[in-house]
């Protein structure tokens, strides 16, 4: 990093934290007791605090890696500084835990950055740092910094066992791994995409050695034809069936494998991958989901991918591969038809924006879910589109995780979309100056209005006298 760059960087990270510190101070002052979730893992922590480690509050579906995690930080600082009686691990320490790992992650989201696209000169110290503080502030994460919730940790250690695992330290990558697995059960699926980046990357040496013996540069340049994938898919299965390669791959990822396999032996003891209650938490084949992410995408990341250059190519590519279209169209339809569930939480809770997309789009008409689809099938093909510049195992390897991601979750929920979003957005190629900062301004914008809701539009339920407040 050259001093100019580290300086910018610094004004950066210090100007961010110090606004979420006024941000986290007003929110405080607002909201002082336990709000949502925040009613379970406040008491959940508190007694971890005291030393009630076998205390647990069974409506928590989560493991206690952001109890731990406080409890670890909290009480010696509290030594430290000498604080005693409630100020000790009370409802503003123990959320402020948060706005801690939100500037780990900001430090993570500029070296993640960095290391990603070192090979691209072009890059500016500027853009790096610029994208890193768009990142820093992407909404749905950066409102759950204020609040007592699992996301900017299991975020934090999700994204530095990739950076390990992007640096090669690989059982350092596998115990991040496992610590973000303790913050969040689901996070195993990006403990399997830092294995899979170091199969992809050896894939993708095999593939242009085979390319080369074959003197077929062609095969490379026609990516995502039907017969460059049949060739690709035959390459795989023949060398995935190879012992001696599936020893070598085997030796680099065996900290994953072991963690993967630890995974396993949770859900066979626990009876399943939910802790505590799951009458709520129901694994499905929820296939829509993969839309409503793709959806999410396309909105936060609209400089980038609704642009008319995207349209145009798109129009384009529809002319030229009329079949293919109609085929996935015919797909979508069928998946929609078939797998749409609506969790009950989506319907009655009022609190979430979740509700009022569903009630305001797909509850106009039982048409509505269907007459997206060329929507959705755009947002795929811009979203793939973006991803070109990663090897087609890279690409594979990815798609893989966010369906195991998206796909068995019955809840509509934005929060679930936080990592596949975040990978997706950190290996894409900079985009321009001028697109980052509209998505910046877009961010600013969104985050504006989120905690205008949030603070001031307050409202009642009828059986309850307690204030609701808006929120993601």
């Amino acid at each position: 990093m050259e001093r100019s760059e580290a300086y910018g960087f610094s004004g950066a990270m210090s100007g961010a934290f110090l606004l979420s510190c006024l941000l986290f101070a007003a929110i405080s002052r607002r909201q002082r007791g336990p709000y949502m979730d925040e009613v379970f893992h406040i008491p959940q922590a508190q007694a971890y605090c005291h030393g009630r480690f076998l205390q647990w509050d069974p409506m928590i579906t989560t493991l206690p890696g952001l109890y731990l995690v406080s409890v670890g930080v909290v009480k010696p600082a509290a030594w430290l500084l000498g604080w005693t009686g409630s100020v000790v691990c009370s409802v503003g320490m123990l959320r402020f835990i948060n706005l801690l790992f939100s500037a780990g992650n900001f430090y993570l989201l500029y070296l993640l950055l960095f290391r990603i696209h070192q090979k691209n000169k072009a890059v500016s110290g500027f853009q790096r740092i610029l994208s890193t503080l768009i990142l820093s502030m992407f909404p749905t994460l950066y409102f759950f910094t204020f609040l007592y919730y699992t996301d900017p940790g299991s975020v934090f250690f999700t994204l530095f066992a990739y950076l390990m695992c992007l640096y090669g330290n690989h059982k350092t990558s596998a115990l991040l791994g496992f610590c973000g697995f303790m913050f969040r059960q689901t996070n195993i699926v990006w403990t399997v995409f830092c294995a899979g980046n170091v199969v992809a990357e050896k894939l993708n040496d095999a593939w242009k050695t085979e390319l080369q013996k074959k003197k077929d540069e062609k095969i490379s340049s026609k990516k995502g034809s039907f017969s460059d994938l049949t060739r690709i898919l035959q390459f795989l299965i023949k060398y995935l069936v190879s012992p001696k390669n599936l020893i070598t791959l085997t030796a680099l990822t065996w900290p994953y494998i072991i963690l993967v396999t630890v995974f396993f032996g949770f859900v066979f003891i626990n009876g399943g991958i939910v802790v505590g209650d799951r009458s709520s938490h129901e694994a499905c084949l929820h296939f829509p989901q993969l839309f409503y992410f793709l959806s999410f995408t396309v909105f936060f990341s609209f400089p980038h991918l609704l642009t008319p250059t995207k349209i145009r190519k798109f129009l384009q590519s529809l002319r030229k591969h009329p079949v293919q279209y109609s085929l996935i169209t015919i797909i979508s339809l069928f998946l929609i038809w078939k797998f749409t569930y609506v969790h009950k939480y989506l319907l009655a809770d009022n609190r979430h924006y979740t509700f009022y997309v569903w009630r305001k789009v797909f509850q106009r008409h039982e048409l509505v879910k269907y007459v997206l689809v060329p929507f959705y099938i755009f947002a795929s093909w811009t979203f793939t589109d973006t991803l070109k510049s990663k090897s087609i195992f890279w690409i594979l390897m990815y798609f893989v995780c966010l369906l195991a991601v998206t796909v068995p979750q019955k809840l509509l929920e934005f929060r679930y979309f936080i990592l596949p979003f975040l990978i997706y957005r950190l290996n894409i190629p900079f985009p321009s100056v001028y697109r980052q900062l509209l998505e910046l301004v877009f961010y600013i914008v969104v985050n504006a209005v989120s905690f205008y809701l949030f603070l001031n539009r307050t409202f009642r339920w009828e059986n309850s006298d307690e204030i609701q407040r808006f929120m993601w």
